[in-house]
Parts: C-alpha cells; structure tokens; sequence
C-alpha cells in the first residue's frame, strides 16, 4: 500500500500542488521555503488527522490558511465582490489495493476512481449569516474566523472519517529537528519506545514504576522524615504534612523515565547522535507503518555519520514508501537521483519526467552535486570551465557589490556539452538559467543548437557574434585592451596575439588573476548580460 498523488490547495505556503510519487522511496529536494516540510506534514496531516501531535480541531487556526489566498479574498470584498469564502483541501490518492478497496470512490477533484482520503477545512454552513456579518467590513479583516469553519474528513467512496484507525495504511512522520528542549527529546523517545512493547510489557512497567514508589515511603530515612513532619502537626495545618513521590495519573511512568545511550541521560548526548537514534528507534518501531515521512535527516550530522544513517534508512526500508526531504548533496547520491522529487511551492517533478532518455540517463550516472545546486539556486549562470566560473563571479561582484551566491544566484561550471541536459531540468522547474558560452568561431551552429531556447523566458542563452574573437580570452582583450590585460596579469605582452596564447594556455592563472586583481576591468558585452 503506497501513496501515488497528493493534492493541495491553500495550505499553508502550498497555494496549488498536485504531486505524484514514487511507490518506493521518494527524496523530496528543494530550496528553504520551498514547501517540503508542508508536503510532509499536509500527506500525514490527512492521513491521521493530527497536526503537531495533536488532533487538527486542536490545532486549527487562521495561519494554516495560504496567505495570498486570504490576501486574494480581502481584496476581492474590498472591490465589491462576493467570492467564495477562503478553504483548505488536502487530497491523497492510494494505490489501487484490495486492502483499501473501502475508500475507494471518485470523491476526489480529479474524479480518478481511486482509494484515498480528503480533508477539507471549510465555512460551516450553520455560522454563514455570522459570517457574512463578520467579513461586512473587510477593512477590517486581518485574519479567518476558524469558529465559523469545520473540517470534513473522508474517503474517496464519501464516508466520513472519525479516527485514523478507518484509514488501514498507517503513517510516520520523523522530524527529531522540531525537538526544541530536554522534556520534549524525552518525551518524543519514550513514546516511540512505547510503540515498540507489548501490552504486558507496558503494565509491567507501569507496574514497576509504582511499587518503586511505594517502596520510597519505606526508606528509613524516609520514614523519619515524615515523622518529623508529623510532629509539627498544628504549627502550619490541622493536617498532618509528608512527603511522597507523585503517584497521580498525571506522573505515569512515561513522564518519569529518563531514556539513556550508554548511561548517559538522552538530552545530554550529542544533537547529532539524538537526532540519528531518534530516526533510528522511529524505523525500527514503525514496523506497523507503510508509510515513514522523514524531515531532514542530515540535521547536525557528519559526513561518516550521516553515511551510516542514510545507509540504515535504505537498508531497513522494506517494503514500505520511504519521504525523505533534503539539502544534501551526500543524501541525494546515496539514495538515487532516480529517486529524486524536485520541489519548488507546489511544482513537483521528477528527473524521469525528463523527455530525452539520454538526459534521463545522464542525471542518473551523474553525482548530485551540480545537479542540486541548480534546483537549489534562485537563478543558475551555467559557464564552460573553470576560468569561466572566476571571471563571471568577480564580474558580477564588481557589478552588484557582493558575491553571486549572497543573491541566491549559483555560478556553476559544465561542461558545455552537457548545457542542454541542465536546460532540460531548468524548463521543467522553472528555474532561470543563464548560458554564458563560446561561440566557437561558428555563430550558425551554435544558434542551431539552442534554437529552442532562443526566445525563452526561463532560458538566456548569452553568446557573442564576433567569430574572430571566438572564446572567453579574446573577449577578454577585445572588451579591456592589451594595456589593461598586462596590468591585470602583471606582463608585458607587445601584441595581443602573445597575450591570447598566454591566456588560452594559462586559463586558471588567468582566472585567478582577474579574480583577485585590484585593476579595474570591465566583462564582455555577453557575459555583462547575464549579470542582470
């Protein structure tokens, strides 16, 4: 049993999404802000009902709403207008297994005749004249009255949902990193241990635990204490005073057992070490759950310890959908670019989705590093090399005042060759991307092989049409003089062409050099295009 499709509207930052997964492991990359932890927390959120732990009715308030969405409403009342009253729908569709075949329907938005299961935040009926009142004066709205909303919990064959027990595929959500103190890391370990006992084992503790208090008013020293205390009878109360351990409902054994590594108090071991039993001790005793959400799993981890993390996760996965979200490069690799969701506010696609299997094939073979820079970045300037990459990264900071990466935008080295394969992932994200490439004496060619990407939006393919000055070191000369070169490398060239064969045989020098020069020198027309 595995999820195949989440749909979402107006949850939080997720305004519309509607993703497909793998029915195995899916690795979740995006940018902060993206929406992955949302992802998560929507797919669980509809599968159990809770949110933070706690039942959604609990936690429901005006800022689960998509702000844009709200914006949107107040301005439409604003402008005489009468729209539909802002809601939240979160839809997760199941593959289609006999064991679900009762919430199997076509009560979905897609009307797929599918399992699944619904969860609608709505206006409730009942409370429309107050709220029509209340949204009377827009000026005066700043946020939705959730006392007027309901939620509606159902399946795809329309029967309402009153627990999570109706929904027979069971669910995990794994993020140590919302662990913010002691009490919490504590009680978050115990619960995941409870999980793991039986029923007798859980009495027998509990058991335990109360004659161990039991046996504490029958210490010695306990004993005098307390009639010490009874001798003052009078002086404070009428009643006798003593002291006991707590023995109410509310101080069960889980609320005093302390979890320890080694005999060392949990909270008091290190983040890193927490956070990797914390996801461990969740896998192991989710053996009920098909379904394991795991937020992160590199928080405050090395690279051997994240290793023999992630080399855990894959192997205990078993059959059950694993949903990791990350920023690492190492996961990426580790896990499979084959894996791979790429992410961003609703957009959702996977590197299969590529058209041109050679690209599929490539991004497979590929290490993820260059490949997750590109998802991650705001905006990608793609060079051919090395050298490249220095010059676009002093141009742009002579330009702006700050590195590209301090505005998000990621200067990275490819080989040209694979430019087009990059631009593939770029379209099917969104992502803008700048081409800062050689011309190779052959404008004709080169606009034949970008003829696609031309007149994109998305995609600027920045070139010059000088064929004579046909690469990066020519431009460089024909842009600055030969005057400002000797400067900048420190040389004494007498003609230009001396200066090329310098630059072309020297490129990292030459890069370096303009790199780190205090000379002023200005970039070539093309690549000043790109650092807009």
């Amino acid at each position: 049993m595995f999820i195949q499709r989440a749909v979402i509207r107006n949850y939080r930052c997720l305004k519309q999404a509607n993703v497909t997964f793998n029915n195995e492991l899916n690795v979740i990359v995006g940018n902060n802000e993206s929406g992955k932890s949302t992802l998560l927390e929507a797919i669980h959120l509809a599968l159990t009902g809770q949110l933070n732990g706690r039942p959604l009715q609990i936690e429901l308030h005006p800022y689960l709403f998509n702000l844009d969405h709200v914006l949107e409403y107040i301005e439409a009342l604003n402008n005489g207008q009468t729209p539909e009253p802002p809601s939240i729908l979160i839809e997760v569709y199941l593959a289609d297994d006999p064991a679900l075949t009762k919430l199997k329907g076509k009560n979905n938005t897609l009307g797929i005749d599918l399992p699944g299961v619904s969860l609608l935040i709505e206006l409730n009926p009942a409370h429309a004249e107050d709220f029509a009142l209340y949204v009377s004066d827009p000026s005066e709205i700043r946020t939705i009255p959730m006392e007027y909303y309901w939620i509606k919990w159902r399946d795809f064959a329309e029967n309402d949902i009153l627990n999570s027990r109706s929904i027979p595929l069971h669910a995990s959500l794994i993020d140590a990193s919302t662990i913010k103190n002691n009490a919490g890391a504590s009680r978050y370990v115990i619960n995941i241990v409870k999980e793991s006992l039986t029923s007798k084992e859980k009495v027998d503790l509990a058991l335990s635990y109360r004659l161990m208090k039991d046996r504490f008013l029958e210490e010695p020293k306990v004993k005098t204490i307390n009639d010490t205390l009874a001798s003052k009878k009078g002086n404070i109360s009428d009643k006798v005073i003593s002291v006991s351990l707590d023995t109410s409902a509310r101080a069960n054994w889980e609320a005093g057992i302390m979890p320890h590594l080694d005999d060392i108090p949990l909270p008091l071991v290190g983040k890193g070490e927490q956070n990797s039993v914390k996801i461990k001790l969740a896998m192991e005793t989710s053996a009920k759950s098909h379904i394991i959400l795991i937020e992160e799993a590199e928080n405050h981890l090395s690279y051997a310890s994240l290793n023999e993390l992630i080399g855990h996760i894959a192997t205990n996965a078993g059959s059950r959908q694993i949903f990791i979200t990350t920023h690492s490069s190492f996961v990426l690799n580790k896990l499979g670019v084959e894996s791979v969701l790429l992410f961003l506010r609703g957009e959702g696609a996977h590197l299969t989705d590529l058209k041109d299997k050679t690209t599929q094939d490539y991004f497979m073979k590929l290490p993820g590093h260059d490949t997750l820079r590109l998802i991650l970045a705001k905006r990608s300037i793609l060079v051919e090399g090395p050298s490249d990459e220095l010059i676009v990264q002093r141009a742009y900071q002579i330009k702006h005042g700050k590195m590209p990466l301090e505005d998000g935008v990621d200067v990275i080295a490819v080989n040209s060759l694979a430019f087009k394969r990059f631009l593939e992932i770029a379209v099917l994200l969104k992502k803008t991307v700048d081409v800062v490439t050689d011309n190779d004496a052959d404008v004709a060619a080169l606009e034949k092989k970008y003829a696609d990407y031309l007149n994109s939006d998305i995609v600027k393919i920045q070139y010059d049409k000088d064929e004579q000055a046909h690469t990066l070191e020519p431009q460089l000369l024909k842009k600055n003089g030969l005057a400002k070169i000797n400067d900048v490398l420190g040389k004494a060239f007498v003609d230009e062409a001396s200066a090329i064969e310098h630059m072309v045989k020297n490129k990292a020098e030459t890069g370096l050099k303009f790199f780190e020069t205090k000379v002023e020198w200005s970039p070539p027309d093309y690549i000043a295009r790109a650092l807009r």
